[in-house]
């Protein structure tokens, strides 16, 4: 019979050592296959799951099919389920599969046949998708597939609220795996409340800090749509926040424009 490695025994320990709430917590919100569980401390790890759970719980977020949102200038429609996504950036529409990365795209209302140009818009399509998709829904994505999860301790936030801080760091995912965030999680509503980015895991400054407001029930679900002040000054929120069982016909098909404020839940 193979031996057990002392490590794995010491994982089955803390698992054994878990209070029954824990570990039901823990049942209640797996982490994504490739996620860092022996290299992410405990308490992170349940800072995490708590947030989930104010979020609306990883039931209902597995739940949540469409999403729609603007970021900048760009109309973005994803269907969680299957991946297909809408884009929409000016006379610029993109419609494809994030998992395959295959789709067709139209300038002007003309299909866009090279193939060399089609590559490149579905390739800046998805680079957008995956940006602002974490701009906007980062906290639901705390126990992805490469994260590993570190326990920061309590600070004050720029409003003065006290929060626990997360680090995320990232192995082999993503764009940008040589990222770094610190995630503020409000102690009194266990939700996200402020954001940290640092280009590099090494930097010892953050690149930017900004605020996650405005949370709202979308569905079952809840989301947040305001990060503070942008570059020019103005108010950076992310317009036509929405969270649907259903949509039109024709979304990830039709490439004719179409206007999110249509959708967005109110």
């Amino acid at each position: 019979m193979k031996r057990l490695s002392a490590s794995f025994l010491l994982l089955l320990l803390c698992f054994a050592l878990q209070t029954p709430a824990a570990a039901r917590q823990a049942d209640e919100n797996p982490p994504m296959e490739g996620f860092n569980l022996k290299g992410s401390d405990a308490r992170a790890i349940a800072l995490a799951d708590a947030v989930m759970k104010s979020m609306g719980g990883r039931a209902a977020w597995d739940a949540t099919r469409y999403l729609s949102w603007t970021f900048g200038r760009d109309d973005q429609v994803w269907d969680k389920w299957t991946g297909d996504f809408r884009y929409q950036h000016e006379d610029m529409v993109v419609l494809m599969n994030v998992n395959t990365q295959k789709g067709r795209a139209w300038k002007g209302g003309a299909e866009i046949s090279d193939p060399a140009a089609l590559k490149e818009q579905l390739e800046g399509a998805y680079r957008g998708w995956v940006n602002s998709g974490y701009w906007f829904l980062m906290p639901y994505k705390l126990k992805d597939s490469g994260v590993t999860l570190t326990y920061l301790g309590e600070r004050a936030m720029a409003d003065g609220r006290v929060a626990e801080v997360l680090q995320l760091t990232f192995e082999g995912v993503g764009l940008t795996p040589q990222n770094k965030y610190e995630v503020f999680v409000d102690k009194q509503t266990m939700l996200v409340g402020q954001w940290s980015y640092f280009q590099s895991a090494t930097d010892a400054e953050p690149g930017f800090t900004r605020p996650w407001r405005n949370w709202k029930r979308y569905g079952n679900v809840m989301l947040s749509n305001d990060r503070g002040e942008g570059r020019n000054g103005e108010a950076f929120i992310l317009p036509n926040v929405g969270a649907y069982d259903t949509l039109p016909k024709g979304i990830f098909t039709d490439p004719a424009p179409l206007d999110l404020s249509t959708l967005a839940s109110k």
